[in-house]
């Protein structure tokens, strides 16, 4: 079709940044008002002075008085109470300019607050207001039509235009390049090719490109963190007033100190003095700066939290409890290995199992289609295809039968071996056969995700003395996930009834932290303190009832959140004690009679400043997490990249060593190690003299000294010594035969180069390339 009419483009949203200038009215027009009153009383007109300064306060008790009248009917009590009586007693006395300066000080902390509340939910709104209306859809005889997206349904066929927003979750069908800055924090444009998942509310910052809806609107990620903006925006206050905590003693304590200075001095001026100077505008000012500039900065880290209760709990919290599926792993299973038939070819294997298996939606079908075109296979388009729920896919491929899925009869002797193996090493199990008998089998695993074991880590560091595993996962593969990133208590094959009992149990002894991801983990979370779904994976009905949402992939945000939110309370605590602890020091004075209340009204608005200062530092600081430097992370992503070829190699070499192991008079056995000799020659052996070269030098600063990369040389060491063992075997015979008695020491050495090479990539992985916010890492599942 030619070009689409105007009408036909989806609305794209404009972000809006207004000043909301009604809620500053009130402070700009009583600190005019209060300089006027000053202006006056250096003109000689003390009296016009004094009317002004005693309007302004007049004006500040009014609605001040109602609004302690509110909270008392509703049975709340709170420090605004001091202010009330603060503002009264500077009238009763006479004191008008004292109380102009408290006026100014209250409406102060109420724009503030308001400014703050505003500030909270300002990532949240920005959300809202980028949520697309329609989308681009593609109809059957290849016309492209704009409907409301509540009319997209999964499998339908989507174009997205350059700067529009990605409509629902789907499967990318052309090279896409996005930005998913609003949805994850990441600044970086991220490329995504054919065939790999985007999630909804990404920005298109390419060209066009084609997309296959996986789920409806409502049903997409962007929808439930859409849901999660418009309840958070509706809700009142978005942050706890720790004032209120302090009124339990506090009100008390002042209105005793001020009685005691009235009974002893039988002056009512020094009780108003002490009322004055307990103002609590530290605690109405400097708590709400600090505990927004926590939301702020954990929102431009990829996690939205509700409020600032919220986020004050998780600066709180003592125990986590972690889903293990999604949320320790990558969630979505890969293709980890290819077991053939003896005699058979691994890669024809996995290119028929991948092409009966390209229409199917079933998760297992996405693992092997994305492996065989990660490895560059040609797939077929197959006919006759059939799929029968539980049992697997058949189809034909170049004419040929081909059944993925369940073993029917009884197992050949070499695929009873696979099973045991599979089940050994916890990974699910997918066959390949035709008419006549199994081809092989290709092992699926869930991998532990490469930040996992250093996030968990940071979380004992921020303060996290307890963390617990709870899956439905069978005890050996829980077990061995629990091992990889080293939680304290694991709790396998757990109902979600089971789940809920737990984090009951555990919140019955500390603040307890919940994170998940999928819809079974939803009642646990709405258990928890606080609840943390994983959203950026499409648990909507986890981020519904969650308190806080990851809508970055990365399980490294969490331990961001959680030390960021240990460093706001902190700095939110420590403003409210030094400023309270100023006013009492104050109020004693005041007590004695060496503060009158003018002078008072002055000194609180300097310890104001004092405090709102420290909150400040809320802005910054408190992450415990490296910096890395762009041209360090270019350099991650790199040989990040590079692992996938290395893996491959990885394959090869296993498969050479258990070629050695059983038929080492086989004409192919000298061959094959030929060939994967050269491939860790040509291959393995300069990518790992490279990383030597470039990537550790790089990482001695984020990593705090040129020993943090030691112990990775060594292992670059080992692989070379066994890669030229290797080699010297090979150079000793050039006939083509092994000799017997050099066979033990070959397979040492091969599958000893097999081991310390998993182990080297797996720690490069974990202590290296999860330091880069890249995404789409090896290990990660996709």
């Amino acid at each position: 079709m030619g070009a689409e009419p105007q009408e036909c483009v989806p609305e794209k949203p404009v972000a809006r940044h207004r000043v909301n200038w009604r809620q500053w009215a009130p402070l700009t027009l009583l600190t005019l008002a209060v300089l006027v009153g000053a202006a006056l009383w250096f003109a000689g007109l003390p009296g016009a002075a004094d009317l002004v300064w005693s309007a302004v306060t007049l004006v500040a008790l009014l609605p001040a008085t109602w609004a302690v009248l509110r909270q008392l009917w509703h049975r709340q009590f709170g420090v605004d109470v001091i202010a009330v009586l603060a503002l009264a007693g500077s009238l009763l006395v006479r004191e008008f300019l004292a109380g102009a300066v408290i006026a100014v000080m209250v409406a102060t902390g109420r724009a503030l607050e308001s400014y703050a509340q505003r500030r909270a939910t300002r990532d949240l709104r920005a959300l809202l207001e980028r949520a697309p209306r329609q989308a681009r859809r593609r109809t059957p005889d290849g016309r492209i039509e704009v409907v409301p997206l509540d009319r997209i349904a999964a499998g339908d066929r989507l174009v997205v235009g350059p700067g529009d927003v990605v409509p629902v979750d789907g499967t990318v069908q052309d090279a896409a390049t996005l930005d998913e800055s609003v949805v994850t924090g990441e600044s970086q444009l991220v490329t995504r090719g054919a065939g790999e998942q985007v999630a909804s509310g990404v920005v298109n910052a390419g060209a066009g490109f084609g997309l296959r809806a996986t789920k409806n609107a409502a049903e997409s990620t962007y929808a439930g963190i859409v849901r999660l903006a418009e309840e958070a925006t509706a809700r009142k206050a978005p942050m706890v007033r720790l004032a209120d905590r302090y009124a339990a003693w506090f009100v008390p304590f002042t209105l005793v100190l001020a009685g005691l200075a009235w009974l002893v001095s039988g002056q009512f001026i020094r009780a108003v003095a002490v009322l004055v100077v307990a103002t609590p505008c530290p605690l109405l000012l400097a708590t709400p700066i600090a505990i927004v500039s926590g939301l702020s900065r954990v929102a431009r880290r990829g996690v939205l939290v509700r409020d600032g209760g919220s986020l004050e709990l998780l600066g709180r919290a003592r125990t986590l409890m972690m889903d293990k599926t999604g949320t320790l792993t990558a969630g979505r299973p890969r293709a980890a290995e290819t077991v053939v038939a003896p005699g058979g070819d691994r890669d024809e294997v996995l290119r028929l199992a991948a092409s009966v298996e390209q229409l199917s939606p079933h998760v297992l079908a996405a693992a092997l289609v994305r492996q065989a075109r990660e490895q560059g296979l040609p797939l077929a388009e197959p006919t006759e295809v059939t799929e029968e729920p539980g049992r697997g896919v058949t189809g034909r491929v170049d004419g040929r039968l081909v059944r993925v899925g369940q073993l029917a009869g009884e197992p050949p002797e070499w695929a009873g071996r696979v099973r045991e193996r599979a089940e050994l090493a916890g990974r699910s199990t997918v066959w390949v056969s035709d008419e006549r008998a199994p081809l092989g089998a290709i092992l699926l695993e869930d991998p532990v995700r490469p930040d996992a074991r250093r996030t968990v880590r940071r979380l004992r560091e921020a303060g996290l003395n307890r963390l617990v595993m709870v899956t439905g996962d069978r005890p050996r593969t829980a077990e061995q996930v629990a091992q990889a990133v080293g939680v304290d208590d694991v709790l396998a094959q757990c109902s979600p009834q089971e789940k809920v009992a737990r984090v009951k149990e555990e919140s019955g002894r500390a603040v307890t932290v919940m994170v998940g991801d999928g819809v079974n983990d939803a009642p646990a979370l709405a258990e928890a303190h606080v609840g943390v779904a994983m959203g950026a994976t499409g648990a909507t009905a986890s981020a519904d009832v969650a308190d806080a949402v990851l809508t970055v992939d990365r399980l490294d945000r969490l331990a961001d959140a959680v030390e960021i939110a240990r460093y706001a309370r902190r700095i939110a605590v420590q403003s409210a004690t030094v400023g309270m602890g100023l006013a009492v020091i104050a109020m004693v004075v005041a007590a004695a009679g060496g503060l009158p209340p003018v002078a008072g009204a002055f000194l609180q608005e300097g310890i104001d400043v004092v405090v709102i200062l420290n909150a400040l530092r809320a802005l910054g600081g408190g992450l415990r997490g490296p910096d890395v430097p762009p041209a360090t992370r270019e350099l991650l992503d790199r040989y990040a990249g590079e692992h996938g070829g290395v893996r491959e190699v990885l394959t090869r070499l296993r498969d050479a060593a258990d070629l050695v192991a059983t038929h080492p008079d086989a004409p192919e056995c000298v061959p094959a190690l030929r060939e994967v000799h050269r491939r860790l020659t040509d291959e393995v052996l300069p990518h790992e003299a490279a990383e030597e070269r470039q990537l550790y030098p790089a990482l001695a600063g984020p990593l705090g000294s040129d020993e943090a990369t030691s112990t990775m040389s060594r292992g670059h060491v080992e692989i070379k010594r066994l890669v030229d063992r290797i080699g010297g075997h090979l150079a000793q015979n050039p006939d083509g035969r092994l000799r017997p008695d050099e066979i033990p020491d070959l397979l040492a050495a091969l599958y000893g180069l097999d081991a310390v090479m998993r182990l080297h990539l797996a720690q490069e992985e974990e202590d290296y390339f999860s330091l880069s916010p890249a995404e789409g890492r090896p290990g990660d599942g996709r």
